[in-house]
């Protein structure tokens, strides 16, 4: 069960956000497929990473993208 408390945004499935750049990976867009506890599941859908899966955890996110 997903605790939202650990959740910075309200999020739901199809949701795009915006990851916050990590490593050698810039900031890039990212559609989320499942809220879990403390993470999201989903894929890159912008930047070297694009079309891959990701786990990226909530304090990741920096916002949500209007769609």
């Amino acid at each position: 069960m997903t605790n939202y408390d650990s959740v910075p945004f309200h999020l739901i499935s199809g949701q795009h956000v915006v990851i916050a750049a990590f490593d050698e990976v810039p900031e890039h867009t990212f559609e989320v497929f499942t809220v879990e506890d403390g993470f999201v599941t989903g894929v890159a859908l912008t930047g070297p990473l694009a079309g891959e899966y990701g786990e990226p955890d909530n304090e990741m996110i920096l916002r949500v993208i209007s769609t």
